[in-house]
């Protein structure tokens, strides 16, 4: 008997072996085996498959995936001070990775957890910036990293200001997070990502759309205040 297999894990799940057998999406894959290496918290598989290449011969293949589940991110911004509210975080993988601190500024951000990906950001935002959002504007949905990681993370929008805070923020205590809200000029933070500064992909990505089709775009630039015009 195998926790996660056929008797409950820690978190009540069963069957984590069986994902994949049920794609039929691509002919040219064939699932053989999947075999469960972790499933502490997260899913650890390795799984064999043969797939036919574009000359039509059939190899053997073995790919890792790491599940840790589908995520949701949201920038919180405000078009009449220009500023985006970020939260800072230590992230241990990015600490043995080389980041001098792992102290890395993120916008809000969590796991679905069987949320909706809206629910799921408006949560996030409350929890750990302490704003509670109304309306949010869905940006585009992003494969992290489609190498290894199943993991789909939804990228939202929204408006902040002073009427929408209602807590201090900080992240849930309970879940050992702690979490430092940090509010930032708009161009501020541009230029922190050019410096590197800002480091995390999906800070990069929002921040970066904000410039070119969202709240901080050409069309709108004349409103921001002189003195946080961009030096580029």
């Amino acid at each position: 008997m195998t926790a996660g297999i056929d008797i409950p894990d820690a978190r009540g799940r069963t069957g984590l072996d069986r994902a994949g057998w049920d794609l039929k999406g691509n002919p040219r894959v064939r699932i053989r085996e999947v075999r469960v290496l972790s499933c502490h918290w997260s899913v650890l598989r390795t799984t064999t498959f043969d797939y036919r290449r574009a000359d039509g011969d059939w190899s053997t293949q073995q790919r890792e995936t790491y599940d840790r589940g589908n995520g949701a991110t949201v920038l919180l911004y405000d078009t009449d001070r220009a500023t985006v509210l970020l939260t800072r975080q230590f992230r241990y993988p990015a600490y043995v990775n080389g980041h001098p601190d792992g102290m890395l500024l993120e916008t809000a951000a969590g796991l679905l957890d069987d949320e909706s990906p809206e629910d799921a950001i408006r949560r996030e935002a409350a929890e750990e910036t302490g704003h509670v959002i109304g309306p949010v504007r869905h940006v585009f949905d992003v494969y992290m990293s489609p190498g290894s990681v199943t993991e789909r993370v939804h990228f939202y929008a929204a408006p902040y200001n002073r009427d929408t805070r209602h807590g201090p923020g900080g992240g849930v205590a309970a879940e050992d997070e702690d979490i430092q809200v940090v509010e930032l000029p708009y161009d501020r933070a541009l230029d922190m990502v050019r410096t590197g500064e800002i480091a995390d992909a999906k800070t990069i990505m929002l921040l970066q759309w904000a410039a070119l089709d969202g709240p901080f775009a050409p069309g709108i630039a004349h409103q921001r205040p002189r003195k946080w015009r961009s030096r580029a």
